[in-house]
């Protein structure tokens, strides 16, 4: 998100990177600030454009960083000649290889945030009424009240997931994602039913696949996009093939992997293309900006981003999904923030997700708070930055919690914290942090 917030990082204990600091002093024999001069020409020579500092240098070595920005990560390649790896830097474990969602590590979850995440499972039973498969039962014969079980399901899961996040949520979708494979798998049914619940089923595999991502289990996400995917080409459905290559692409964005965000992104315009819906095609062109954005593609990125806005001006259409509610106005000025942000273009970040939490309103919690964060996190890594102003804007975003319960909001509060940390000095910071230090939970 920016060159402080660094990618994926998880709440673990500061670890100074002694290898980075061997290659600048031994190797290149370069000051800190010898050292952020060299990144800044370095990426000129390369069209890179970056705004690197001493701070940010030391917030590398000192380990407050775990993984410098795409952009810092191809400088830092081409002019050291060595992986990240080998400079000594941390891979984002949302970056790993998928794995069935059956076999994810149950550790994925820090174990720190656990107390504070944990799944309040009783708390929503009621939000999806699916009855579980009985153990040797078939399930009989399946008809349209299923299909219409399948879809309220969905329904609910974005509802309560919009204003409170998803993590009370993981256990029911689970069990309600197993009782639609049982129906699949187990009962009888027209070709017509068939496809319908094909088709419902895989849209709840996209909702369980959300709850993954939003929970901090990026390799269960993609496992769930995958099998929606399947099930789209299955029933010949493309609004719902076109929805799993656009939450693919968010889901490689997120990791990383901005190609990958691209070709998903592109493959899910494509499927949208005759679908009838110029506000998710939108969607997807935005998505496909945030991949270029990580990319560092400065041209790409505003044109994807001036073709999602002219297809949005077009208006609803009766075509519009139901899960394409939370895409208003807000979101979109909130995900071209974003994308200004991976550009380290922090002024027009800060200002594009300020925006975006004033056209929020009173919806969609989640968004608004993270949207919050990052406002927090440009003003307190631009060029002239505004410590007193982060942590008056930091401090709106804890009164989201523990209401809204996503790891993803988590994570973006402790990038709040480290881009913070090198203004500790300033007393509105330092009480920000010791309060962020509490209610979290974090050392």
């Amino acid at each position: 998100m920016s060159d402080i917030a660094g990618v994926g990082m998880a709440d673990r204990p500061k670890e100074p990177n002694a290898r980075l600091r061997v290659v600048r002093e031994n190797e290149l024999q370069r000051s800190r600030q010898e050292f952020a001069k060299l990144i800044v020409k370095t990426g000129d020579d390369m069209g890179e454009t970056v705004a690197c500092t001493a701070r940010l240098v030391a917030a590398w070595e000192d380990g407050d960083v775990q993984l410098p920005r795409a952009v810092y990560r191809r400088i830092l390649t081409r002019l050291t000649g060595r992986t990240m790896q080998e400079l000594g830097f941390r891979l984002s474990t949302s970056a790993s290889p998928a794995v069935p969602a059956a076999t994810a590590n149950a550790e994925e979850e820090p174990v720190n945030r656990r107390g504070f995440m944990a799944d309040s499972a009783g708390a929503v039973l009621s939000l999806i009424p699916l009855p579980s498969p009985r153990d040797g039962a078939s399930p009989g014969r399946i008809g349209a009240v299923n299909v219409r079980a399948l879809e309220t399901a969905v329904t609910k899961i974005y509802a309560h997931d919009h204003d409170h996040g998803s993590a009370a949520m993981r256990r029911n979708a689970s069990d309600a994602l197993h009782t639609a494979y049982s129906w699949l798998q187990e009962g009888t049914y027209t070709d017509k039913t068939g496809r319908r619940l094909r088709s419902a089923s895989g849209h709840l595999s996209i909702a369980a696949g959300w709850i993954s991502y939003d929970s901090g289990r990026p390799a269960d996400a993609r496992s769930l996009y995958n099998e929606a995917l399947a099930a789209a080409r299955i029933a010949a459905d493309p609004g719902l093939e076109a929805h799993a290559f656009g939450c693919l692409s968010l889901l490689a964005k997120a990791s990383g992997r901005p190609r990958e965000a691209i070709s998903a992104a592109q493959a899910a315009q494509n499927v949208a293309d005759s679908y009838g819906s110029p506000r998710m095609l939108s969607l997807f062109a935005m998505r496909e900006a945030g991949g270029w954005a990580l990319l560092g593609d400065t041209r790409a990125t505003d044109r994807a981003i001036i073709r999602a806005h002219k297809l949005y001006a077009n208006g609803p259409r009766e075509a519009d999904p139901h899960w394409l509610e939370f895409y208003h106005p807000g979101e979109l000025a909130g995900l071209e923030a974003l994308a200004r942000a991976d550009l380290a273009q922090h002024e027009r970040a800060a200002a594009g997700a300020e925006q975006a939490v004033l056209l929020h309103g009173d919806q969609f919690a989640r968004n608004r708070a993270l949207y919050t964060a990052d406002v927090a996190i440009q003003h307190a890594v631009r060029e002239r930055p505004e410590p007193e102003a982060a942590a008056e804007v930091a401090g709106r975003v804890l009164a989201y919690l523990p209401q809204v319960r996503s790891d993803r909001l988590l994570q973006q509060l402790h990038n709040v914290s480290s881009a913070l940390q090198r203004h500790a000095s300033v007393p509105a910071v330092a009480d920000w942090l010791e309060e962020y230090r509490t209610i979290a939970g974090v050392s």
